[in-house]
């Protein structure tokens, strides 16, 4: 299997920073999201019919789902020969994992590469342990977010620096979306953790 990563994967294999706040609330990673790109056209007829635990109805969703047990994956394999790779837990997983599916179809007779490997999407969540005033928290962050509790119980804070959007619930749950790296996950709750509790809600 030919690998063309360019690097790729030993910026993935870093070890992840410290959390940056003195408070013992950290995000917990939740999902990693990669795509990698097997170089060559699929028949995805024949590899649904040669891979184990894989499906394919083309009239519903035009690609193969596969499954792995470890680490506990999901591909959506294409015909373009792309794979999008979700439910690892770290980046390292996300990338042991996108291997694994690419060795299945290599062994089913495919002459694939395994080349342009990225994480997509990280995401994070969090319990602040405290309940959160969302109606205060939109009319003073009006700006950065989106606040419709009659069609979704939560808010959601569009952040700039880093680009990630926050999920914040009025229970203290919040989920962080759209990191590519595991820094920006920790880098955004250091910018969030003030703003959320400055809107504690207190009850008397």
């Amino acid at each position: 299997m030919a690998d063309s990563e360019s690097g790729i994967s030993n910026q993935v294999l870093e070890p992840s920073s410290t959390h940056p706040l003195g408070s013992p609330l950290v995000p917990t990673l939740q999902n990693v999201v990669s795509t990698v790109n097997l170089g060559c056209k699929l028949d995805l007829k024949f590899i649904a019919l040669h891979a184990r635990n894989s499906e394919y109805n083309p009239k519903r969703f035009a690609a193969v789902i596969m499954r792995i047990k470890e680490p506990k994956t999901t591909a959506l394999i294409f015909s373009s020969g792309k794979i999008v790779c979700t439910g690892a837990k770290t980046e390292q997983q996300s990338l042991l994992a996108a291997r694994k599916f690419a060795r299945i179809i290599q062994k089913i007779g495919f002459d694939i590469q395994f080349k342009d490997f990225k994480i997509q999407n990280i995401v994070a969540s969090c319990n602040m342990k405290f309940p959160i005033s969302l109606v205060q928290l939109a009319a003073f962050h009006g700006k950065f977010t989106i606040y419709e509790p009659e069609l979704f119980p939560g808010l959601i804070y569009r952040m700039k620096t880093p680009k990630v959007a926050i999920l914040v619930f009025p229970s203290g749950n919040i989920v962080i979306a759209g990191a590519q790296k595991r820094d920006h996950i920790f880098q955004a709750f250091e910018n969030i953790y003030p703003v959320l509790t400055s809107f504690k809600r207190n009850y008397k």
